[in-house]
């Protein structure tokens, strides 16, 4: 479809409607993005509500200050509904998600004149399980159930958590209309250990047979689903979608037009979602659950039925499982080089390239056997008990039977099959040319103090395709007062492959959009990690920020280096200096640890002056503060990586943003240890190519907490010398805003 005359109409006529609306003067960068995105929705070939050109992907870098959520939305609605397409919005954030539905989206309509319809969209974890609920409550009063408590199978050897109070007081709200079922609209927040109680997942859930589909939150919420021009969702839920196929849960990606905001979190996610882990300890404890199961729903079965067949071949099964895993145990416990950290009272063991010892190997490929026996006789029960739900009909499990245990052997199911996934991921061939046995313990390539300094005096990075890397694969070994676990795990080391083949080939279009999507100035590392396709359009949108004017960035004098001993003393004294003078400070740091050592050591000589995130949730960390400055008083707030994005401190609430140093990854993480090796295999340096890159993107949303309307000033300290005293530096300070610079030499 070209972009039609009427098309480009309604978008011109519904930003000059809003603007006129709202009492706002145009925005330069917030019109070209605009233009881009119709630009790019315009050009996709259209046959028959298919498209036939390339896979092609739509990037918008658009700093704080653009208007991007207003941008995209004046831009693809139109063209969406033009098209025969529903416009699906993801979010990384409840956030963001939140204030779309209910604010940006209705602020739109209202002013916009346009019409148009949304919904929003989250998973069935989310939403409130009556069935479950009510089970809760009948296993809590029952001491003499028959049935398996649900719940049990959630927290093994914790004690039991919440009240019957608390249950039947949600029972009550959900009943009287007061609350929706939805698990972020009940008025406190809720423990995952609660929570898991009274929810479910597609392996558990009846649908249409439960006795309570009429009255079901998730139902409710999703049945507009296919009715409406725009479905918010979040990244989860769209990658969750898309591994069941696509379609499954939100419109197929044939027919959607995707908006990814916060798409600079789009490829982690995608990691996090296609990674698989297996605690060996925790899942034979698990496999004792089952057998207590399956002597329990014994009774209900008539011998000789295929269900009770399909009873004893699991628990065949499981004990094959449990054994196969005892050995792994001892393997991985007798035949690993553990290196305790006494602090975290853990030890991490990487396999290099992906390659595991032949041991291990064999026993890998052993549980994957056992575990997909397990899978496959679990999955036959639950048919089994699912088809005794069809009425017309005649079944050998009646309909109560059914109805108390498909829920249980669909949960134990699931488990199941989250475990063969670990399995299949580790016995897949990795393709490494060569083995090693190399420990990798310690600081990776990709730590800027594990590498001699004149690695890094290499040209401005210039990105690299990276086809194909490993996996990585490694184990954690946990000790706690009575127990002891080892959790293997397994992760691809890009997205790159999984999001082009399940998303960009498959999307009838995809705009991605962030106020952080280069790295050094250049889309290089977001094209490999996220799987680009090569055709698409990429943007960097001018800021309307006036940034020589409102703020400076500042490196004052230190006497050490973030990799000296004496640098955590070095910052009790220098950050009291840095907040001096000022209302409203944030205080970034890169650990935990060091953030309690400095509020531990200057907190006494500073009562009633510094919050730490950790000191209560979030939104009450940032109410307190608030209310602090409301009230004429002196506040600091000491954070970590989740405190330099996404929180939103206005004008006189943030005046001074400290970064006590540059953001590097983490040296032990595997997955960019594994990536890291990948790219020295082939000649490339990790550093430059990774870890520099990634620390521009972590530092520019560091400093973007501090400017958020055209009307905020204040400054920037780093407190980190490297910025200025390495040559990798250079980058990173030319890669922020661009602020008077204000440097001590």
């Amino acid at each position: 479809m070209a972009l039609t005359e009427d098309v480009k109409q309604q978008i011109q006529q519904a930003y000059r409607d809003v603007l006129a609306g709202k009492g706002v003067r145009a925005r330069y960068g917030q019109r070209l993005m605009i233009a881009e995105i119709a630009r790019y929705m315009g050009e996709i070939t259209d046959n028959d509500g298919q498209r036939t050109s390339a896979p092609a992907a739509c990037v918008v870098e658009a700093g704080t200050g653009t208007g991007k959520t207003l941008a995209y939305l004046i831009a693809a609605i139109p063209i969406a509904r033009a098209l025969g397409k529903t416009l699906v919005i993801s979010t990384a954030t409840v956030a963001l998600q939140d204030q779309i539905v209910l604010k940006d989206l209705p602020d739109l309509k209202k002013h916009s004149k346009m019409n148009f319809s949304w919904t929003l969209a989250k998973g069935r974890g989310r939403y409130l399980c009556m069935s479950r609920l009510e089970s809760r409550l009948h296993d809590e009063g029952n001491g003499d159930s028959d049935t398996m408590p649900l719940f049990l199978l959630d927290s093994p050897g914790t004690e039991e958590p919440g009240t019957r109070a608390f249950f039947e007081e949600m029972l009550a709200s959900y009943g009287s209309r007061k609350w929706d079922g939805d698990r972020d609209h009940w008025p406190e927040q809720i423990p995952d250990d609660v929570w898991r109680q009274v929810t479910t997942d597609h392996r558990q859930c009846t649908n249409r047979h439960c006795s309570y589909f009429d009255s079901c939150a998730f139902f409710d919420a999703r049945k507009d689903l296919d009715e409406v021009d725009i479905v918010v969702a979040n990244h989860d839920l769209v990658l969750a979608d898309l591994a069941l196929g696509g379609g499954a849960i939100l419109p197929e990606p044939e027919n959607a037009l995707f908006i990814f905001d916060e798409a600079h979190h789009l490829p982690d996610k995608a990691l996090n979602h296609f990674a698989a882990s297996v605690p060996l300890n925790s899942t034979r404890q698990w496999l004792k659950q089952l057998s207590q199961a399956l002597v329990k729903i014994q009774p209900y079965l008539s011998p000789a039925t295929q269900a009770a067949k399909s009873v004893e071949r699991i628990s065949t099964a499981s004990r094959d499982v449990d054994l196969i895993l005892a050995r792994v145990y001892e393997e991985a416990e007798h035949n690993t080089g553990w290196e305790f950290n006494e602090e975290r009272r853990s030890a991490q063991w990487r396999y290099p390239e992906g390659e595991l010892p032949d041991a291990l190997a064999e026993l890998a490929a052993e549980s994957r056997i056992a575990t997909a026996n397990l899978v496959r006789h679990l999955g036959a029960l639950a048919d089994e008990l699912q088809g005794a739900f069809d009425e017309r009909k005649q079944h050998e499990i009646d309909r109560d039977t059914a109805e108390a245990w498909y829920p249980v052997i669909g949960a134990f199911h699931s488990r199941a099959e989250d475990q063969l996934r670990l399995w299949a991921a580790w016995t897949e061939q990795t393709g490494s040319p060569k083995k090693t046995t190399e420990s990798e313990q310690g600081a990776s390539e990709g730590s800027p103090e594990s590498i001699p300094e004149d690695s890094t005096n290499g040209p401005e990075p210039r990105g690299r395709i990276y086809k194909s890397p490993p996996p990585a694969r490694w184990s954690v070994r946990q000790r706690w007062d009575h127990a002891e676990d080892i959790t293997l795990f397994s992760s691809p080391v890009l997205a790159d492959n999984l999001l082009y083949s399940r998303l960009w080939s498959r999307a009838y279009g995809a705009v991605l959009t962030s106020a952080t999507l280069t790295a050094l100035g250049r889309f290089d590392r977001l094209q490999a990690r996220a799987g680009l396709p090569e055709a698409s359009r990429l943007l960097v949108v001018p800021s309307s920020f006036r940034y020589a004017e409102m703020a400076t960035v500042e490196v004052p004098a230190m006497a050490c280096m973030p990799t000296d001993d004496g640098f955590a003393e070095e910052l009790i004294k220098r950050v009291p200096e840095c907040w001096a003078g000022e209302t409203a400070t944030l205080v970034l740091f890169t650990s935990r640890r060091q953030m309690h050592q400095v509020r531990d050591a200057l907190a006494p000589d500073y009562p009633d002056l510094i919050i730490t995130q950790d000191d209560m949730s979030r939104g009450e960390v940032l109410r307190q503060h608030r209310e602090r400055i409301d009230e004429g008083k002196a506040s600091v707030l000491f954070g970590v990586a989740s405190f330099a994005e996404g929180i939103d401190l206005p004008g006189k609430y943030l005046h001074h943003v400290v970064i006590t140093r540059l953001p590097f990854s983490v040296p032990d993480d595997p997955i960019e240890a594994g990536l890291a090796e990948w790219i020295s295999q082939r000649g490339g340096n990790p550093f430059m190519e990774i870890t520099v890159p990634d620390a521009s993107i972590k530092l520019v949303q560091a400093v973007g907490r501090l400017l958020r309307t055209e009307e905020d000033t204040g400054r920037v300290t780093i407190l980190d010398r490297r910025i200025v005293a390495r040559r990798y530096g250079q980058l990173l300070l030319d890669s922020l805003p661009p602020f008077r610079r204000i440097i001590a030499r």
